[in-house]
C-alpha cells in the first residue's frame, strides 16, 4: 500500500491556478514550471465537468467517478515509465497496452484489453515552409493513444504538435454528446485527427501543384527542362510518411463503426461511419499523391534524358562541322612530294572558300534538322 502511495504522490498533478470570475468555467490552465506529465484530469458526470476537482489526482478521479457515477478524463504528455506506473496500476491498464503508451513509435490500431479499449492515432501537422527545397519538412507526425474503460478515458500524447486541450473544450460545450461517455470522447478524437488528416491533405496538393507545374514548365528557348530531382524525393518521402499514418487506421476505424462493441455506445457507433467515410477520402488522395509523384519524378528523368541527347546532338553537329576543315588543313599538311595544283596560284583561296562553303551547307542542314 505505501508503494501506491508513494505512485500516486509522483504523479499528483500541480494544482491549478485560481479561476477568475471572467476566464472559462472549465479551464485547464496548470503550472508550466511542474514536471508532471498529466495536463489535466476531470470527473465528468451528465455531460457537465465536476467543478471541484482543481486538486484532484488520477486516483482520487476514478474512485470519484465509481462512487458518483460518470466517467474520468486523464491527460498526459509523454509520461515515463515511473511517472505511468501509478496511473496504470489504478485503472487496471495491460502492461503491453501501458509499454506501447510509454514508448511510442506505434502504428495505428486498435486492441482489446480485457475491458479496456487500447487505440493508437497518428497525428500530422503541415510544415509551412517558403520554398520547397530538398530538404525541406513537410509534415510533423506525432502519437495519440487512448485507454477506453466502461468509467475512465485517458489519452497519452507524444509530440510537440495534437494538444487536445481546445477539443476538450469543445465537448465540454457539447453535454449532450460528452453525456455519451468515454466512447464519444474517442470519437472527438478519432474526428480529431483525420480532419487533420484532410487539412494537411490540401495543403500536400499545392506543394505538388508548385512541384508538377515546375517539371512541365518551358524554359531556354521553349525545349523543357526538369526541375531538381530532389525536392520530388523528398516530397515523395513526406507522402509515404504521410501514407503510413493514413492507411493502417482504415481497418480501427471499420471495426469501430460496423462491429458492435459493449465499451462503444450505438449511437456514438454511428459517428465513426462518418469518420471512416473520411478516412477513405484521405486515403484516396494519399494513394493519388503517391501515383502521381511517381509519374513527375518520370517525367522529370525522362526530360533530363532529353536535355542531354540535344546536349550530345549539338556537340556531334559542331563536331561534323570541324572535321571539314581538319581533314582539309590534314592533306594539306602532309610532306607530299608532288602535292597537286600546289603551285597553283589560286590554289590556297579556292581551298579556303570550298572548306568554307562545306561548313556553312553542313551547319544549314544540322540546324534544318533541328541538331543546332
Amino acid at each position: 500500500m505505501s508503494m501506491i502511495r508513494d505512485l500516486r504522490a509522483a504523479v499528483r498533478p500541480a494544482p491549478r491556478e485560481t479561476v477568475s470570475a471572467s476566464a472559462a468555467p472549465y479551464d485547464t490552465t496548470r503550472d508550466p514550471s511542474t514536471s508532471t506529465a498529466v495536463v489535466d484530469c476531470a470527473v465528468y458526470r451528465d455531460g457537465a465537468r465536476v467543478r471541484d476537482d482543481a486538486c484532484l489526482t488520477p486516483g482520487g478521479a476514478i474512485l470519484k467517478a465509481r462512487r458518483d457515477g460518470g466517467f474520468a478524463w486523464i491527460g498526459l504528455h509523454e509520461p515515463t515509465e515511473s511517472e505511468f506506473a501509478g496511473i496504470a496500476a489504478e485503472f487496471g491498464l495491460h502492461p503491453l497496452a501501458v509499454e506501447d503508451a510509454v514508448h511510442a513509435h506505434q502504428r495505428p490500431k486498435l486492441e482489446r484489453y480485457d475491458d479496456t479499449l487500447f487505440t493508437v492515432f497518428k497525428t500530422i501537422h503541415y510544415v509551412e515552409h517558403a520554398e520547397l527545397t530538398d530538404t525541406s519538412e513537410v509534415v510533423e507526425t506525432g502519437e495519440v493513444m487512448c485507454f477506453t474503460g466502461r468509467d475512465f478515458f485517458i489519452t497519452v500524447r507524444h509530440g510537440g504538435q495534437g494538444s487536445l486541450r481546445a477539443l476538450r473544450h469543445r465537448l465540454q460545450d457539447d453535454p449532450e454528446l460528452l453525456a455519451k461517455g468515454p466512447s464519444a470522447v474517442l470519437h472527438a478524437i478519432a474526428d480529431h485527427v483525420v480532419d487533420g488528416y484532410l487539412a494537411v491533405a490540401d495543403a500536400m496538393q499545392d506543394d505538388i501543384d508548385e512541384v508538377e507545374t515546375d517539371v512541365f514548365s518551358q524554359t531556354g528557348k521553349g525545349a523543357p527542362r526538369g526541375t531538381d530531382a530532389g525536392r520530388i524525393y523528398q516530397l515523395k518521402r513526406e507522402v509515404l510518411e504521410f501514407k503510413r499514418a493514413v492507411t493502417p487506421l482504415q481497418r480501427p476505424m471499420q471495426l469501430l463503426s460496423e462491429r458492435p462493441m459493449r465499451l462503444v455506445d450505438p449511437d456514438i457507433q454511428k459517428y465513426f461511419r462518418d469518420v471512416a467515410d473520411h478516412l477513405a477520402r484521405v486515403q484516396e488522395q494519399v494513394v493519388g499523391f503517391d501515383e502521381l509523384l511517381n509519374s513527375i519524378l518520370q517525367a522529370n528523368l525522362a526530360q533530363a534524358s532529353v536535355a542531354q541527347n540535344e546536349d550530345m546532338r549539338k556537340i556531334t553537329a559542331w563536331a561534323a562541322i570541324i572535321a571539314v576543315p581538319t581533314m582539309v588543313t590534314g592533306v594539306y599538311g602532309m610532306n607530299f612530294e608532288h602535292m597537286p595544283e600546289l603551285h597553283w596560284r589560286f590554289g590556297y583561296p579556292l581551298v579556303l572558300a570550298v572548306t568554307v562553303g562545306a561548313c556553312f551547307a553542313i551547319h544549314r542542314t544540322l540546324k534544318r534538322n533541328g541538331w543546332l
